[in-house]
C-alpha cells in the first residue's frame, strides 16, 4: 500500500484545531486516506440514504449520536450539518472532533467558508505524486509512464488500462458534477471544450477564442472553468510581475492536475504515441508543474507559484516565491542536457538577481548535478532537490 505523503501534516493539524477538512478531486483516495488516519473515528458516508435521511429529519440528534471523533464522508449531501458542527465544536472546544471528506468540492468549500471559517482546516489531497511512488513496484523507467498514465490511485492499485479508465472517469464524475453544477444539457459541447483545454495543456488561456471555437460567450467559458478548478480538474498558474523594466505577459496559463486525463482528452491511447506526440513537451511541463503543487500540497502549504515571460519571448517555466526567496524552475522534456537548456534561467538569473543555486533545471532524464547554472534534476528526484532548495 502507497503511504500517502500527507499523512504527517494532517495528523499534527488534527490536534489543533477542531475540524479537519480533506478535499481533492473524486477518486483520488479520501475516503481510504481518512480512515487510515484516523482508524480510531467512526465513519459515517453520508450517500448512505439511512444517515442522510436521520440528518435531514433530526440533526441535533445526529450529533448527539456522533459528536466526537467521528469521519462524515459526502457531508456536501447534507448541508444543513454544518451549522450544527458549528454549534457543537463552539460549545465543546475540543480539537480533532470531526473529520470532513466529500466529492462534489464546490459545494463542500463553500459550506465550509460559510459555516466553519476559523474552526477548519483544509487539506487537498490529489493522485499520486512521483515522490509518493519513488520507492514502490509501481514507478516506471522512464516519465512518459506517468504522464500517460496519470496519478489517480485505481489506476495502480487495479492495474487497470489508463485510456479505459479515465474515459469512463470523465463521463461518470466529471459530466456528473458539471450537470449538477452548472445545469448542462449540450454534453456534446462540454467534451469538445474539456478536449479544447487538453490541446491548451500548459498553454495561455484566451477564453475569448475558446468561446468563438465553443460558439459560447466569455462568460460562459469562465463559469465551465471555474468548476473545473473547483473540481481539482485544471488549474491556473498566474504570470509574475517582478519589475525589471520588462513588458510582460498578463494571461494565465492553464494546466491539468493529471496529464493522464489530459492525455486521455487527446486521444493518446499509449505511452509509445506519447513519445511520438507534438504535445510531449507541454505534457511533461503540466506533469512537472502538477507536481510542484502536490509537493506542496502533501505538506499542507498553498505554494504562490508563477510563470514568468516577457514580450521578447524570455520565459520560465514555474516561479516558486518563498518569503524572500524566488526560486526558478526550467522544464525540458529532453532525455539528454544541453546547453540550451540552461538560457532562461541564466537570463532570469542575471535579470532578477536570483542566486543560481536556487535555480532549477527539471528534464526527462536520470541525473541529479549541481553546476554553475544551477541545479539539474531529473523528474524522479524533484522533490528532493525541493527539500534542499526550499529551506
Amino acid at each position: 500500500m502507497i503511504i500517502r505523503k500527507i499523512k504527517d501534516s494532517i495528523l499534527s493539524t488534527s490536534d489543533k484545531i477542531p475540524v479537519v477538512s480533506v478535499t481533492g478531486p473524486r477518486q483520488s483516495g479520501k475516503t481510504t486516506l481518512t480512515k487510515q488516519v484516523f482508524h480510531d473515528y467512526q465513519y459515517v458516508n453520508l450517500e448512505d440514504p439511512r444517515h442522510r435521511e436521520f440528518v435531514l429529519n433530526d440533526p441535533a440528534g445526529f450529533l448527539n449520536v456522533y459528536n466526537s471523533k467521528c469521519i462524515f464522508d459526502e457531508v456536501q449531501q447534507v448541508p444543513d450539518l454544518f451549522s450544527y458542527i458549528q454549534v457543537s465544536v463552539d460549545e465543546t472546544g475540543k480539537n480533532g472532533q470531526f473529520v470532513l471528506s466529500g466529492s462534489q468540492n464546490f459545494l463542500l468549500l463553500e459550506k465550509i467558508s460559510q459555516s466553519l471559517a476559523g474552526r477548519v482546516a483544509i487539506f487537498r489531497l490529489l493522485p499520486f505524486s512521483i515522490e509518493e511512488l519513488i520507492d514502490s513496484e509501481y514507478i516506471g523507467s522512464s516519465f512518459e509512464d506517468h504522464v500517460f498514465k496519470g496519478g489517480y490511485p485505481r489506476i495502480y492499485d487495479q492495474g487497470l488500462d489508463p485510456t479505459q479508465w479515465l474515459s469512463d472517469y470523465i463521463q461518470t464524475y466529471v459530466e456528473r458534477d458539471m450537470r449538477t453544477l452548472l445545469k448542462i444539457g449540450d454534453l456534446d459541447r462540454f467534451q469538445f471544450f474539456m478536449r479544447l483545454l487538453a490541446g491548451r495543456n500548459g498553454q495561455l488561456l484566451n477564453l475569448s477564442d475558446l468561446g468563438m471555437q465553443l460558439g459560447v460567450n466569455y462568460h460562459t467559458i469562465q463559469s465551465w472553468i471555474s468548476v473545473l478548478e473547483a473540481s481539482f480538474i485544471v488549474f491556473k498558474v498566474l504570470p509574475y510581475h517582478g519589475n525589471y523594466n520588462k513588458r510582460l505577459v498578463k494571461t494565465p496559463k492553464l494546466y491539468f492536475y493529471d496529464s493522464g486525463l489530459a492525455c486521455a482528452l487527446m486521444g493518446i491511447r499509449s505511452k509509445e504515441e506519447l513519445q511520438l506526440h507534438y504535445a510531449k513537451g507541454p505534457l511533461f511541463e503540466s506533469f512537472i508543474v502538477s507536481e510542484i503543487v502536490k509537493y506542496f500540497a502533501n505538506r499542507g502549504i498553498s505554494p504562490h507559484l508563477f510563470f514568468w515571460r516577457d514580450s521578447s519571448g524570455h520565459e520560465i517555466d514555474c516561479l516558486i516565491e518563498t518569503g524572500s526567496k524566488l526560486i526558478p524552475i526550467e522544464i525540458k522534456a529532453g532525455m539528454t542536457l544541453h546547453s540550451d537548456f540552461f538560457k532562461g534561467l541564466t537570463y532570469f538569473d542575471q535579470l532578477s538577481k536570483t542566486k543560481s543555486s536556487d535555480s532549477i533545471l527539471v528534464y526527462g532524464g536520470d541525473e541529479v548535478q549541481h553546476r554553475k547554472e544551477g541545479i539539474v534534476t531529473s523528474w524522479k528526484s524533484l522533490h528532493t532537490v525541493l527539500d534542499e532548495v526550499i529551506r
